[in-house]
């Protein structure tokens, strides 16, 4: 049974992540549905600390990364406006963790468990892959990470929808969704 609403009927800001496999309009998506909400949003770390890194990631930097990204929510300085946009969020972290070093550490479950959104909007893999050098997952590997990650939200019994389409009408699609839900 998926949760409905993390604020349980409180009025107040909702928590939105963008999440999927790499190369699915997360971080365009997210950009465009603060711009149309008129509010902010919060990029991804882990690109930036891979991309400056200058050496293959190790077990330690997906640590560093997880924690950056869990104390960016907390340090938001601009006053959102209903919602707030996560560009990826903790699952993704524990994805990673996992195909990278196949475990993840310990408290991070109860992390996930504890991070209180309110959607997770599940970008479809029906956006061609695009190169970056930072990205490592391309092809059928795209389609089996988003079925890992629709398996973690769902086991997490969070409440997600799936965001398709291309171009403005995947962000046309994410908008009907949260209307939908948010209402």
């Amino acid at each position: 049974m998926e949760k409905r609403l993390a604020n349980s009927g409180k009025v107040g800001i909702r928590k939105v992540v963008i999440t999927g496999p790499e190369s699915t309009g997360k971080t365009t998506l997210a950009q465009q549905l603060a711009h149309h909400f008129n509010t902010i949003w919060i990029p991804e770390y882990a690109r930036e600390y891979v991309k400056n890194l200058g050496n293959p990631y190790v077990y330690e930097d997906l640590i560093k990364i997880t924690n950056i990204q869990i104390n960016k929510l907390r340090e938001v300085t601009e006053k959102p406006n209903q919602f707030i946009f996560l560009d990826t969020d903790l699952i993704i972290m524990k994805v990673w963790f996992q195909e990278a070093f196949q475990n993840y550490p310990e408290w991070l479950h109860n992390s996930i468990k504890q991070r209180n959104i309110d959607l997770y909007l599940l970008c479809a893999t029906d956006i061609s892959w695009m190169y970056d050098p930072v990205r490592e997952n391309k092809g059928d590997n795209r389609e089996r990470l988003f079925k890992i990650y629709k398996q973690e939200l769902e086991a997490y019994g969070f409440s997600y929808r799936i965001i398709t389409g291309k171009n403005t009408n995947r962000l046309q699609n994410a908008i009907k969704i949260m209307d939908v839900f948010f209402s």
